[in-house]
């Protein structure tokens, strides 16, 4: 990422955001692709393929498979732009090594080989991984065996140095989600890592486009209150970020969606617990005097981003061997279907009386709004919509023993005779659960480094 040797100012860095989570749409990056291609300049293209529990998943995957444990959807998810990103000089910088970023370097390095490809120069930021760390578990409480994943989130630093080492590619594993956009923000434009205005002002563009096509109208729409056109084909955002820290949301042409003052607002307020102190690795973000301005058609810019010193701590998220989840449902359908669905809840919580608080929803009539210990479905009991034709009963048990919760299973598949009448279509689950515990680090216990990838194994 060369930066201009003359201009006074530099033109704006384009991000693109490809994916929000782990699973997101395959077809997303072609048109953000060629969007940036099609602008020309200085462009990155970033996959957010993250969530607070997906670590512990690959972690998992890894035990299973050392050579796993990155994101199962790295190779379609490049696989369509990989080439067109390299042949352009488009960047690309994402979190899919998950809990294990060396080996996704070297799945690329393969996938590049097989579409013909020179290597790519690929970094991998390590440093997040504080498995090991026995000063956090004890203080934590875990006992070492029930312990699945432990990851610091890394700030924008590491993918900074990479981008400006001449990395292509960045595959880190637990950085903050805004990190993949400051990053490439801060090696293109050189600002100093106490800048805070300006790193507050590109965290926020990164905010804005974690979550993919949440911004561009996805989880906005609401039809008839908030109509968002084209939803089956959204295009996914793109981040015009300016030398000043302010930034323009847009989306690339063609594509359905909606981005507007309204839609980036409710992006913008996304998970902030405190507008005016968002803490992140890099800054404290303070929103509170920022404008959300329209410019035009699918184009918002947000301005007056303003930023503090970083907290002295990075936050670290530890997941657990929690027990077993139990679940099962049977549907009850024409004439009575909510009370003989009832009917089957009761049944059921008089069979397992003593595992614990058991879940009942009746989904058609209430599955958001009841609750784990079963009040709506008392304080309603005897009172049956009689309009309701179509009711599935959903039941769900925590316990911290397999057979225990297994009984709840056995339950469920024996309402097929044991009644009420009518029931049909069960499902259950059975499956370990996971718990999760956040905590703070001291930075100088989270050795952050980079290293390059040369060669596929």
């Amino acid at each position: 990422m060369t930066l201009p040797a003359t201009a006074p100012h530099r033109p704006a860095l384009r991000v693109g955001c490809a994916a929000g989570f782990s699973g997101d749409r395959l077809d997303a990056a072609a048109p953000v692709v060629a969007a940036l291609i099609a602008a020309g300049g200085p462009a990155v293209l970033i996959f957010e393929t993250l969530a607070e529990r997906t670590l512990a998943l690959a972690q998992l995957a890894r035990r299973a498979d050392p050579d796993a444990g990155y994101e199962p959807l790295l190779v379609d998810l490049l696989q369509p732009v990989l080439a067109d990103c390299l042949a352009n000089g488009i960047r690309i910088v994402s979190n899919f090594g998950a809990a294990h970023p060396t080996a996704a370097a070297q799945r690329i390095l393969r996938l590049a080989a097989s579409l013909g490809l020179a290597p790519p120069r690929i970094a991998v930021v390590s440093g997040d991984d504080v498995l090991h760390d026995s000063a956090l578990m004890a203080g934590l409480g875990l006992p070492a065996g029930i312990v699945v994943s432990a990851n610091a989130y890394l700030g924008a630093g590491a993918i900074a140095d990479a981008l400006r080492e001449g990395a292509d590619i960045v595959v880190c594993g637990r950085v903050a989600d805004p990190a993949l956009t400051l990053g490439p923000a801060l090696a293109y434009f050189g600002w100093a890592l106490d800048d805070w205005d300006r790193l507050a002002g590109a965290t926020m563009a990164g905010h804005l486009l974690e979550c993919g096509a949440q911004v561009s109208g996805g989880y906005y729409a609401d039809p008839g209150y908030k109509d968002v056109p084209g939803l089956a084909h959204l295009g996914y955002p793109i981040a015009e970020i300016h030398e000043d820290g302010r930034c323009v949301i847009g989306k690339p042409a063609g594509t359905g969606g909606r981005i507007d003052v309204h839609s980036v607002k409710e992006q913008l307020l996304y998970e902030l617990h405190d507008p005016g102190a968002y803490l992140t690795p890099d800054v404290v973000a303070d929103i509170s005097q920022a404008t959300v301005t329209e410019l035009g058609p699918d184009r918002v810019e947000l301005a007056g981003v303003r930023g503090h010193p970083r907290p002295a701590t990075l936050k670290a998220n530890v997941c657990h061997e929690n027990g077993w989840f139990a679940e099962g449902e049977i549907s009850y359908a024409g004439a009575r279907a909510e009370a003989r669905a009832r009917l089957a809840g009761q049944v059921l919580r008089e069979r397992l009386v003593g595992l614990g608080p058991l879940r009942i929803d009746l989904i058609g009539v209430a599955s958001v709004l009841a609750d784990d210990a079963g009040r709506w479905f008392d304080e309603v009991a005897g009172t049956p919509d009689e309009r309701a034709q179509d009711v599935r009963l959903r039941v769900a048990l925590s316990h911290p023993q397999h057979a225990m919760a297994e009984r709840l299973v056995r339950e469920v598949i024996a309402l097929y005779c044991c009644g009420p009448a009518g029931g049909g279509g069960v499902r259950t689950v059975l499956r370990p659960r996971l718990g999760l515990v956040s905590c703070q680090l001291p930075r100088e216990r989270v050795p952050v480094h980079h290293h390059f990838v040369v060669q596929a194994s």
